[in-house]
């Protein structure tokens, strides 16, 4: 069997962590067995759904890399599709009209909870063969659901999961302005796309047994279903906005590495023994849906934070540089301006120290903007004192032949012992005057990215500060 799986979303909104997680289960099922990979976009809720909405799920997928064989497909794009189907199984029988008003179904409705029964239509229409007589509004179009025996899905994470038909009523496959339902265009869409596997939230378990008789009544071999549990916060309950359900590109402007949060997808959910970091290559050779945990997940942002400081540390540095690119001009920097340090070089020097790129954006800005201010508890106890190491610094770095790490950690040492200082007197003025505050990557590879003129321009100003603060200028 030719393996095809898909994935629908709702343009009802952004692609959140949920959605994008079974878009990866169903992308990385389809690499791994040679198949195709699908991208519906399920926009039959025409109040709801939004062209924002689309973009959002687009660029969500094109950020996680998880590149689609075929679509986009719009499902308000083939209703004329969908309007050949209902005719056929209006003259095969296994679909009818029902003329039933909205105020009969609400007293079938209310009678039946009235009765502790479960609520479903009786009926009334199935075996009409010409329009009711009453008939004074255009009827829906209703499946002819089996009334006896049972249905079975035989799901690869839930094992078999029995229906009773009789549990089954006759649901609309098309309202009375002619637009079709939800259960019916996605089996139409599935039946014509040869979809294989259907892998989903397990919320939409309940629906399965309906499409499934319809799928037969087609005359159609349902696909092989993967319900896959829910995903919950750090306390065990539904997602919301502010425990984690948030769209996929928060976690970018968060500061997360893509491969980092493809990483921690699977993990929600799925496991190969007790490993946590998978390659992409990997991931791919070894997911199984029967590998799929039975039961829901939770959230772990120590554990993506962990995941991220992994994978900025060990990619390849070009690969990280896209990515905090976006984060640096976000803050209106060019990182490839002119006179800027190697935006790899950056990398490489601040990776051992940030969890997230929003954290290395922030912590590097100084290598392309001049601090405005110094950090006031670190100038006070780093420059205030040392006007007369930061002219020794100065004097010394200006005249090194070739500029560069090794020379500047000479001068460093040089200054330290021509004073009688320890390094840290020497070293930790000169990270304040040039980087604005008590933190940077070591001293040498600092200057050696900063580069010789904005080494020494950042120190003229220090020694100016310094100067400022023992005799402060007078206003006439």
């Amino acid at each position: 069997m030719s393996v095809v799986t898909r994935f629908a979303p709702s343009p009802t909104g952004y692609l959140h962590i949920g959605g994008a997680r079974t878009a990866l289960f169903c992308w990385l099922y389809a690499r791994r067995h040679g198949g195709r990979f699908v991208l519906r976009i399920e926009d039959t809720d025409l109040e709801r759904s939004t062209p924002e909405a689309i973009n959002a799920i687009l660029e969500g997928m094109s950020w996680l890399g998880l590149d689609y064989d075929d679509g986009p497909f719009y499902q308000t794009q083939r209703f004329d599709r969908y309007r050949e189907v209902i005719d056929r199984m209006l003259a095969d029988g296994t679909a009818y009209r029902c003329y039933c008003t909205r105020e009969r179904l609400d007293e079938l409705r209310a009678d039946q909870q009235a009765r502790k029964k479960k609520p479903r239509y009786d009926g009334r229409c199935r075996d009409l063969t010409e329009p009711s007589v009453d008939a004074t509004h255009e009827p829906v179009i209703r499946f002819r659901q089996p009334c006896e025996g049972q249905t079975v899905v035989h799901d690869r994470v839930k094992g078999p999961v029995v229906f009773d038909n009789t549990e089954l009523d006759d649901l609309i496959i098309a309202r009375g302005d002619g637009s079709p339902t939800y259960n019916f265009v996605v089996v139409v869409d599935d039946m014509d796309m040869a979809v294989s596997h259907v892998i989903r939230g397990d919320d939409h378990l309940n629906n399965s047994a309906r499409q499934v008789n319809i799928l037969k009544a087609l005359g159609v071999e349902p696909p092989v279903y993967a319900h896959v549990p829910m995903i919950l916060d750090e306390q065990g309950k539904k997602l919301s906005k502010r425990t984690g359900a948030a769209s996929v590109m928060d976690y970018r402007d968060a500061g997360y590495l893509p491969e980092a949060v493809i990483n921690y997808l699977v993990r929600l959910g799925w496991a190969h023994g007790d490993q946590e970091i998978f390659g992409l290559d990997e991931m791919t050779e070894l997911f199984d849906i029967d590998a799929i945990n039975h039961s829901a997940s939770s959230l772990n942002p120590s554990k993506l934070d962990w995941l991220n400081q992994h994978y900025i540390k060990t990619l390849p540095p070009a690969r990280v540089a896209r990515h905090l690119a976006w984060h640096l001009a976000a803050m209106d920097i060019d990182p490839a301006e002119p006179g800027a340090p190697d935006i790899e070089l950056v990398i490489e020097a601040q990776a051992e120290r940030c969890k997230t790129l929003v954290e290395m954006a922030r912590n590097s800005r100084f290598f392309y903007r001049e601090p405005q201010e110094y950090d006031e508890k670190a100038a006070r106890k780093h420059l205030q004192p040392s006007g007369e190491v930061l002219r020794g610094l100065r004097e010394r770095l200006a005249i090194i032949d070739a500029w560069g790490g090794e020379a500047a950690h000479e001068v460093v040492v040089a200054v330290a012992e021509a004073m009688g200082l320890k390094m840290g007197k020497v070293a930790q003025p000169l990270r304040v005057a040039v980087a604005g505050g008590p933190v940077s990557p070591p001293i040498d590879t600092t200057l050696a990215l900063l580069g010789r003129e904005r080494t020494l321009e950042r120190l003229d100003r220090a020694i100016q500060w310094v100067d400022d603060q023992r005799d402060p200028p007078t206003t006439a």
